[in-house]
């Protein structure tokens, strides 16, 4: 993890928002963001992060986990500027296993719109509210 995204944008030689639009490494440092984000939220409030990363041997994978007590919040973080329904196939897999622990799953992604379902979330990263 790299806690200046402004800084690795410059070591990376990505000049402005439209070099960054096409860089390959574009979904890594919107990920990056995006979790420090959730990072300085919780050290702001004096807590732990308990923020976590899932894989499992079958190689699925949930960006962020946030443990609150006793239930998890979990995120998919895409760097995409369109929500596709297969952003979410990870979550609802996650969603089955823990069952009633899992409060809620979201996307997090640069598109215009939010959505929220009786299952999941699509919001976009600057529309995230953190709990107070």
């Amino acid at each position: 993890m790299f806690y200046d995204t402004a800084l690795a944008c410059f070591l990376l030689g990505i000049e402005n928002e439209q070099h960054l639009d096409v860089h390959p490494l574009r979904g890594a440092i919107f990920e990056n963001l995006v979790v420090l984000e959730f990072i300085k939220n919780r050290f702001n409030k004096g807590k732990l992060p308990n923020l976590y990363f899932y894989r499992d041997k079958s190689q699925h994978e949930i960006d962020l986990i946030e443990e609150k007590g006793l239930q998890l919040h979990a995120y998919e973080i895409k760097s995409a500027k369109a929500f596709t329904r297969d952003f979410l196939n990870n979550l609802n897999y996650l969603r089955k296993i823990v069952g009633q622990d899992m409060a809620s799953t979201r996307v997090i992604y640069d598109g215009p719109d939010d959505y929220e379902t009786s299952e999941n979330g699509i919001i976009n990263f600057r529309n995230i509210k953190f709990d107070s």
